[in-house]
């Protein structure tokens, strides 16, 4: 039996009716085809499906597209405004915070939760902040200037 979600992503309603076992990531992906979200190990270990919802970074491979019913969801397309990547995004072109790509969107989805609880996080907290995510290239020191980066430029507000 099917069940009818309504679901707002990156300030879009979408409502279709789902499988009540189909994963939110697949929602995402497949039903409403926003790709920038990725599966990995699609057993939460991962978290390139790392997206926020109501705020909250989750992975979203481990939860059902129902139990977002009439939730915010903002994933990787969601962040930048026109042609302005936000700080986070910005900060892992800059400081090469990326290498293959696959996990950055979770990477950054995740750091923008971090930021917003630590506004000037130490490596450590970054550090920590990041430790569901895993990339698989390389370490993560580029990812840790990335988010010092972007909390830095977050701090120094916007750009006149």
């Amino acid at each position: 039996m099917k069940h009818t979600v309504k679901i707002t992503i990156n300030g879009v309603s979408y409502q279709h009716e789902v499988e009540p076992r189909l994963l939110l990531v697949h929602y995402i992906r497949d039903v409403v085809g926003l790709t920038g979200t990725h599966i990995g190990c699609e057993s939460s270990i991962c978290g390139a499906c790392t997206i926020l919802l109501d705020g909250q970074a989750v992975k979203a491979c481990t939860l059902f597209a129902v139990q977002a019913d009439g939730k915010q969801i903002t994933t990787i397309e969601g962040l930048a405004s026109s042609d302005t990547l936000h700080p986070v995004q910005e900060g892992f072109w800059v400081k090469h915070g990326l290498q293959c790509g696959y996990c950055t969107p979770g990477m950054i989805l995740a750091a923008c939760q971090l930021l917003q609880r630590h506004p000037h996080p130490t490596d450590e907290e970054i550090r920590h902040g990041l430790e569901g995510n895993l990339c698989r290239c390389t370490g993560y020191q580029h990812i840790i200037e990335a988010v010092k980066y972007a909390a830095e430029k977050m701090a120094a507000g916007p750009a006149a």
